[in-house]
């Protein structure tokens, strides 16, 4: 069960964890999503969250519903989530992150920037 909190309605929670697993290429692009039902039952929520979190990807132009088969995923999706995200935390979470690492006094040098090989 995923723990969600209070700072935003839970669908859009929802719809944010499928964008970032949408990133790491689950499912990938062409792919069906998993279902309502499925989706429900992983994250203990109510079928009519999950699909209203399905339907605002939809939004986004992540994902096409095709009738009697599902979600599907979207050609590009990827490239377009990673623009989206790039944007918001290059315009609004980048700028508060500077303050904080300068008001901290920490330096690039002082930063250690995971490569390749680390995640491996």
């Amino acid at each position: 069960m995923a723990d969600w909190n209070n700072q935003a309605p839970i669908y859009l929670q929802l719809a944010d964890r499928l964008s970032q697993a949408l990133l790491d290429g689950a499912p990938p692009e062409g792919e069906a999503m998993p279902s309502v039902r499925v989706l429900a039952a992983e994250y203990g929520l109510n079928p009519l969250t999950v699909n209203r979190a399905l339907q605002s990807m939809v939004d986004a132009g992540l994902l096409e519903s095709r009738r009697g088969l599902g979600m599907f995923v979207l050609p590009q999706a990827s490239e377009r989530l990673r623009a989206f995200e790039r944007e918001r935390f290059l315009n609004t979470e980048w700028p508060a992150l500077a303050a904080k690492l300068q008001r901290l006094g920490i330096t690039p040098a002082d930063l250690i920037w995971p490569t390749k090989d680390d995640a491996a």
